[in-house]
């Protein structure tokens, strides 16, 4: 029995594997959300820190230029997915402890490839980037 693209995004919850054309797989959302250089950051710090915890506060101060409301929905969402482990102590102020869980360790290698290609080629495309406007003006 054959499944189609749409019978298999449908069937994507019970681990069927995703189809990336199909508008209806959910594996479109889930590169939405792991596909952001936030994502990509908190990940790299994470895994770096691996198997310790990291406090947000400094997942913060080693992400610069996020905002805490950022952060903290890229947390969120990455927790959702099963991507990160949360961890609170009940302190005034509470203290919250983040960790890659085992399927988010996964997503490290992958994301690293892509930063060291975008790092290795970021000249390339700011020229063409360049180009680009020059001709349009």
């Amino acid at each position: 029995m054959t499944s189609s693209p749409t019978s298999r995004a449908s069937r994507s919850p019970d681990g069927a594997r995703g189809d990336l054309f199909d508008p209806q797989c959910p594996t479109r959302r889930l590169l939405d959300r792991i596909g952001t250089k936030w994502t990509s950051m908190a990940v790299k710090v994470l895994a770096e820190a691996s198997p310790e915890e990291v406090r947000f506060a400094e997942l913060q101060r080693r992400m610069a230029g996020i905002s805490q409301k950022m952060l903290s929905a890229t947390l969120q969402g990455l927790a959702r997915d099963g991507l990160v482990g949360r961890r609170v102590e009940a302190t005034v102020p509470p203290r919250v402890y983040y960790r890659l869980t085992p399927l988010g360790l996964t997503l490290e290698e992958p994301l690293a490839a892509l930063r060291e290609w975008a790092e290795a080629h970021m000249a390339e495309a700011d020229r063409a980037n360049r180009r680009s406007e020059r001709q349009q003006a």
